[in-house]
């Protein structure tokens, strides 16, 4: 039992909810305070370096949703198992639980190696990937922002592979969805505000991903969005520390050998 069960169907929550979750989250964000004791960059940077306006980023954004939008109907569609009534008999909760790891393993996985190749591939980089780099320091809202290839062959393709190897439903995927787009959200919130929990328990997080974003860390910290193994494994991981600015806020600052 969930608590939309009676009102809008698992395939409907599949579609929205995390588009709506997204705004949610990237807006609450977007509504704190300056917060400067905690960002990673100052507003100065923020303007200096961001080489895209707010409202083309937002417009990107919901062009990427649409397009999952599109084909999480499609998924939805070709993988029903309702009966004749429209019931879809749930796995057990342990069952769901190893069906979201699986799915966040895979999606790992798939975006690791997609987002290396189009590092890797000057011509990937330069006409497709380089437009999400153009938020150097990234915000919350910014989190989905690129090309809508990349959006289509990182986000999208990689979500839809997710959802089939892990044979999860269309339930399930509310609260995998829904949970990958908190993190991936929160990886480029640019804050480091006390007690996050994704600080906590994910070694892959907002100064993790921000390092990547710096010229110097492009070329490692591919991970994303849940777990750093495959940087780890293959040689592109860069530590990092976190120190204070002489002017307030914190900096992530990459340790190399």
């Amino acid at each position: 039992m969930v608590f939309w069960e009676g009102y809008v169907s698992d395939e409907l929550m599949g579609i929205f909810a995390p588009i709506v979750i997204y705004w949610l989250y990237a807006g609450f964000y977007q509504l704190l305070p300056p917060l400067d004791e905690y960002r990673l960059h100052t507003r100065k940077e923020e303007e200096e370096k961001n080489l895209v306006p707010l409202s083309k980023v937002i417009k990107g954004v919901l062009l990427q949703q649409l397009v999952q939008a599109v084909v999480a109907h499609a998924l939805f569609l070709l993988t029903s198992s309702a009966d004749e009534s429209g019931t879809t008999i749930q796995p057990s909760i342990p069952i769901q639980i190893m069906q979201i790891i699986i799915g966040m393993i895979v999606m790992d996985t798939w975006q690791y190696f997609a987002h290396r190749y189009m590092h890797q591939n000057k011509f990937l980089y330069r006409h497709i990937h380089s437009q999400h780099h153009r938020l150097v320091v990234t915000y919350a809202i910014g989190a989905l922002y690129n090309h809508p290839l990349e959006g289509l062959l990182l986000d999208t393709v990689g979500g839809a592979i997710a959802f089939l190897v892990s044979g999860m439903t269309a339930r399930t995927s509310v609260i995998f969805f829904c949970f990958a787009v908190v993190k991936t959200v929160d990886d480029h919130c640019g804050l480091w505000l006390p007690g996050n929990i994704f600080h906590i328990f994910f070694q892959n997080n907002t100064a993790y991903h921000d390092i990547h974003h710096q010229l110097p860390g492009t070329k490692y910290n591919y991970s994303q969005p849940f777990f750093s193994i495959w940087d780890k494994l293959l040689g592109t991981y860069m530590p990092y520390t976190l120190v204070k600015r002489p002017e307030g806020g914190l900096e992530a600052r990459l340790v190399k050998d």
